[in-house]
């Protein structure tokens, strides 16, 4: 009898277990801190983004000693990711993220840490040759490749 209460106490809490479990493949209602809108499954985009992003190329604005770069959207395995690059004073002063991944909460919870952390590597080497963030290579490797081309476009030169 002692047995047979053990193998059923094992199953019950295997089961609260598996019940409990939150997948990341959900949807989740609420958006993250750094959506500004959802234009298709998988991007978000914010200002600037193109409307077809095939044909992007690196669109420069340039008002005074300001330059604002867009990147071309990169294709990675986890989505599409696409910056843009503020130069001011030779320096780069702001990247802002125009698409990341968001399929899923697995690719929100990632890019809520990985975008801030690339943004602020990129601004302290005042450059794209910056290290990927472990857990997001895909992400890093968008990113980086994405605001490159913005610099290329921009014809950003760094200062040493």
């Amino acid at each position: 009898m002692r047995k047979i209460t053990m193998w059923f106490l094992a199953t019950i809490a295997v089961v609260v277990l598996l019940f409990s479990y939150r997948t990341s493949t959900g949807p989740d209602s609420s958006a993250s801190a750094g959506t500004v809108g959802a234009s298709a499954p998988g991007v978000v985009t914010g200002p600037g983004t193109p409307a077809d992003p095939g044909k992007s190329r690196g669109n420069v604005a340039r008002s005074g000693s300001t330059t604002v770069a867009d990147g071309p959207v990169v294709q990675t395995k986890r989505g599409r990711v696409q910056v843009q690059a503020h130069i001011s004073g030779g320096r780069i002063t702001d990247i802002t993220p125009l698409a990341v991944p968001n399929v899923n909460n697995r690719d929100r919870e990632i890019n809520k840490r990985a975008v801030p952390q690339l943004r602020a590597e990129a601004l302290a080497a005042q450059s794209a040759q910056i290290d990927a963030v472990s857990g997001a290579t895909a992400t890093s490797d968008g990113y980086t490749k994405s605001l490159q081309a913005a610099l290329d476009s921009a014809q950003f030169k760094a200062k040493p």
